[in-house]
């Protein structure tokens, strides 16, 4: 339990600092609400109309989204990779080689079929 203290710690600490901000800003903060800010936007333009049941969104949202997991995946893979690179040797290199080959190779795949143009 001693080797878990500090990291205990730490999130007692960051869920006290989380809790003081919340709480903070809404007993500081300005209380000026007005019909556009609570919109669902809150930028100053006015939403288009939508049909009932909301409206349909293009595919090369979803597109971008899956991209955007992938390669955060892929980024959450490396960095451990990276910390223990001298103990994994030549058969980490190989096998992240590998994994980044694949990673390309549906970069590539996604690129020529034109998923990232935003025509």
């Amino acid at each position: 339990m001693e080797l878990y203290t500090p990291v205990l710690a730490l999130a007692l600490l960051a869920a006290a600092f989380a809790v003081f901000s919340v709480i903070m800003s809404a007993l500081v903060g300005p209380k000026r609400y007005n019909r556009a800010r609570l919109d669902s936007y809150e930028c100053g333009i006015e939403p288009t109309p939508q049909p009932l049941g909301g409206g349909r969104f293009p595919v090369k949202y979803f597109i971008t989204a899956m991209l955007f997991i992938v390669f955060d995946i892929e980024i959450i893979f490396l960095y451990p990779w990276a910390v223990h690179f001298d103990a994994l040797k030549f058969f980490g290199l190989v096998e992240m080689v590998v994994f980044i080959a694949t990673v390309f190779v549906a970069y590539a795949y996604v690129w020529r079929r034109g998923g990232l143009d935003w025509d």
